[in-house]
C-alpha cells in the first residue's frame, strides 16, 4: 500500500483500510519518498513527457465539457428550448460522466490508461460531431451523453499516468498541474470557441472541434507509455482477479475514500455550475452585460482557477496537513461571495463584486482536486482508479443537482416569458446553490475525525 508521504511523518501507523495491524515506525528515508529512489518512481523528463501526452488529452476534453458554456443562448435558439430543457443538456452530460466514474477506475485499474484514453478520445469526437450536426432536442441530447461519456474516461487515466511516472510526494503538486492545464481549454472555449460561434455559425465550430480528436488519438497511441520502462503495462496477476463489487466496496469502506468525495462534492459545483452552463447567462440576461464583456469576465474565473491551482498545489507539495484549512477556507469564502453578491439590492451586485466572485470561485477547482488527493492517500495501488473515481463522482452529482434546481426556479419564476429571465428570478434561483453546499460541508465535518492524520 503508497504512503501518503506527510501522512508518514505525522503518524507512525499508515492510513487505509488495513489498520489493524499493530503501528510499525517508518524508517526516515520512507518518510521522504522523492529522497529515496527505491520509494517510488523516479520522475524526470520522460515523466513530464507521458504527463503531458495525457494532460492534452484532458486539455481537449475540456473544450469539449464546457463547449456548451458559451453556446447556451444559441442552443436555446436552435432548439427552441426554455431553461429547464436548455439545463438538461448539461445535466445528461454530468449524470453520464457520474455514471461512468466508477466503471472507468475499474477499467483504468484492469486495461491500462492508454486504452481508456483513446476510447475516450473517439467517444468526444463522436458526440461533438453528432452535436455540430443536430438541429433537433432530441439528437442533441443524446450526442452530449455520448460526449459525457468520453470525458468521463479523461481524467482518472490521466491521474493514474502521473502516478506511474512520478514519485507519490510530486502526486499532489501534478495533479494541481493537471487542473491548471485543465484551464488552458476552458480558455480556449471562453475566447476561441465564443469567437467562432459569433463568426462561423454553430456546425463549422463544433465539427471542428471534434477534428481535434485525431491528432489527440495519434499523440497517446503513437507515443504514449504508461510507465517507466514499457510501452503498455500489464497489471499484476492478483488485483485483476479482485471481483468488481469487492473491489468497489473495499474502496468506499475507505473513509479516506468517502472524505475525498464530500470534499470534491462541495468545493467543484459552483464553479463548475457557472462555467458550465449559467454563468453567460446570468451576466448577460441578469446583469445586462453583453456577450463580448460576459466572455471577459468568464476569463476571469479561468485565470483565477490557474493562479490558485499553483498556489494550492505549492501548499499541498509543502504539507499534506494545509488540505482540511484550504478546503475550508474554500468553501466559506464561496459561500460568503455568493451571499454578497445575491443579498445586493435589486439583484444587480457593483462590478468589482462580481469580480470578487469570480476570484473566489476560481479556488474551487484547485481545492475539489484535494478530494481526489484524499482517495489517493488512502489507497492502494491496485485499486487508485476505482478510489478515484468514486472521489470524482462528488462535484458533479452537486453539478446536476445545483443545474436542475437553478432552471426548474427560473421557469417557475418567469412563466411565460420564455426567452430571458430577470435580475430576480436569477437571484433566487442562484440560491439553490446552498443546499448542496450545506449538506457538503456537514458531511465533510461528520467525517474529517474518522480519517487519520486527515
Amino acid at each position: 500500500m503508497p504512503v501518503d508521504p506527510a501522512s508518514a511523518t505525522r503518524s507512525p501507523s499508515v492510513p487505509g483500510p488495513r489498520t489493524s495491524a499493530a503501528p510499525t515506525a517508518v524508517p526516515p528515508a520512507a518518510a521522504d519518498p522523492a529522497a529515496d529512489p527505491a520509494a517510488g518512481p523516479p520522475g524526470g523528463r520522460a515523466a513530464w513527457f507521458a504527463w503531458a501526452i495525457g494532460v492534452s488529452v484532458y486539455v481537449l476534453a475540456v473544450i469539449h465539457r464546457t463547449s456548451l458554456g458559451v453556446a447556451g443562448l444559441d442552443a436555446a435558439q436552435r432548439f427552441g428550448v426554455g431553461a429547464s430543457a436548455l439545463s438538461t443538456f448539461s445535466i445528461l452530460q454530468v449524470l453520464v460522466y457520474v455514471a461512468m466514474q466508477i466503471p472507468v477506475g475499474l477499467m483504468v485499474d484492469r486495461f491500462g490508461p492508454r486504452r481508456v484514453l483513446m476510447l475516450g478520445i473517439t467517444l468526444l469526437s463522436v458526440g461533438q460531431l453528432a452535436f455540430a450536426f443536430s438541429s433537433a432536442f432530441g439528437p442533441a441530447l443524446v450526442s452530449r451523453a455520448v460526449l459525457g461519456c468520453g470525458d468521463a474516461m479523461t481524467f482518472i487515466s490521466v491521474l493514474r499516468v502521473a502516478a506511474r511516472w512520478f514519485p507519490a510526494a510530486r502526486n499532489a503538486l501534478v495533479m494541481q498541474l493537471t487542473g491548471l492545464a485543465g484551464m488552458v481549454g476552458n480558455l480556449v472555449t471562453t475566447v476561441v470557441l465564443a469567437q467562432a460561434l459569433h463568426s462561423e455559425g454553430w456546425t463549422p465550430t463544433f465539427a471542428a472541434v471534434a477534428l481535434l480528436g485525431v491528432g489527440g488519438f495519434a499523440l497517446v497511441a503513437l507515443l504514449l507509455r504508461e510507465a517507466p520502462g514499457t510501452a503498455v503495462v500489464a497489471q499484476p496477476a492478483a488485483p485483476v482477479r479482485v471481483p468488481v463489487r469487492a473491489q468497489i466496496r473495499s474502496s468506499w469502506r475507505e473513509p479516506g475514500t468517502r472524505l475525498g468525495m464530500w470534499v470534491h462534492f462541495t468545493t467543484a459545483f459552483p464553479a463548475g455550475a457557472f462555467s458550465l452552463l449559467w454563468g453567460l447567462p446570468y451576466l448577460v440576461e441578469g446583469q445586462g452585460m453583453s456577450r463580448a464583456d460576459a466572455g471577459a469576465m468568464l476569463t476571469v474565473l479561468v485565470f483565477s482557477t490557474m493562479f490558485f491551482s499553483l498556489l494550492i498545489g505549492r501548499l499541498l507539495a509543502r504539507s499534506a496537513r494545509a488540505r482540511m484549512p484550504i478546503v475550508l477556507t474554500v468553501i466559506t469564502a464561496t459561500g460568503c461571495c455568493w451571499a454578497a453578491a445575491l443579498a445586493w439590492p435589486g439583484g444587480h451586485p457593483p462590478f468589482w463584486l462580481l469580480v470578487l466572485l469570480l476570484i473566489v470561485m476560481g479556488s474551487n477547482g484547485p481545492a475539489s482536486l484535494v478530494g481526489l488527493d484524499y482517495a489517493r492517500s488512502y489507497n492502494p495501488a491496485e485499486r487508485l482508479g476505482t478510489a478515484s473515481g468514486i472521489a470524482n463522482m462528488g462535484g458533479f452529482i452537486a453539478m446536476v443537482i445545483t443545474l436542475l434546481g437553478i432552471g426548474v426556479l427560473l421557469d417557475a419564476l418567469s412563466p411565460g416569458t420564455g426567452a430571458t429571465y430577470s435580475a430576480g428570478a436569477y437571484r433566487v434561483a442562484f440560491c439553490w446553490m446552498y443546499v448542496p453546499m450545506l449538506v457538503g460541508m456537514a458531511m465533510i465535518l461528520r467525517l474529517r475525525g474518522k480519517v487519520k492524520g486527515f
